[in-house]
């Protein structure tokens, strides 16, 4: 007699930024230039940081534009301060490693721009996962449709075969909508512990 048919576990759709890795923008970015988050989001360019998430500018373009006043500052400074602040968000290394043991396919998807090579210089992280859904590379953001849509297809499955996991309710909120399950990020452990109720570890 057959047994039942085990389902296809769902491919993971991960956030990275304060989802895997700490994200500096809200410290050691404001720090660098000796201001506090509310000085550095009042003086800062309003809108440049989101061409360069999706690619539209260079990194010498959103550095020299960085302020609004285009004040002058050490880039190579300020490059070496973001790349030495990427660190994991606790406990999510040793997840990404009982996910892969466990077959689990895994991919990016996140609003970041081409530092998510800086990134990956500094943890590997695409020793557990595919940097496949990065905004950068696709041209599309959080909470854009397209943008789950877009992930599913380079993952191989239909939207209701992923499971995003990220950060902000409003990405889950789009992923749901396009017919994704999705999971808000509240820590490793309540991760590992919804994983598990859905039978994916």
């Amino acid at each position: 007699m057959g047994g039942a048919a085990v389902s296809e576990p769902p491919v993971l759709l991960l956030d990275v930024m304060d989802t895997l890795v700490v994200d500096p923008f809200h410290r050691e970015l404001p720090a660098f230039f000796g201001l506090t988050l509310p000085a550095y989001l009042a003086q800062k360019h309003p809108t440049l940081w989101l061409d360069f998430e999706r690619g539209l500018c260079s990194e010498a373009d959103f550095l020299d534009g960085l302020f609004r006043d285009r004040r002058r500052f050490d880039h190579d400074a300020f490059i070496a301060c973001v790349q030495g602040a990427y660190r994991w968000v606790e406990g999510m290394e040793p997840l990404l490693i009982a996910l892969t043991a466990r077959g689990v396919a895994l991919h990016a998807l996140s609003n970041y721009p081409v530092w998510y090579l800086r990134i990956e210089k500094e943890l590997r992280l695409s020793r557990y996962l595919r940097w496949s859904g990065v905004s950068c590379i696709t041209g599309l953001r959080k909470p854009d449709e397209a943008a789950f849509l877009t992930a599913a297809a380079a993952a191989g499955r239909p939207p209701s075969g992923c499971l995003l996991v990220d950060d902000r309710e409003a990405n889950c909120v789009a992923a749901r909508a396009v017919g994704m399950d999705a999971v808000r990020f509240e820590g490793a452990g309540p991760l590992r512990a919804v994983l598990e109720a859905r039978g994916v570890l």
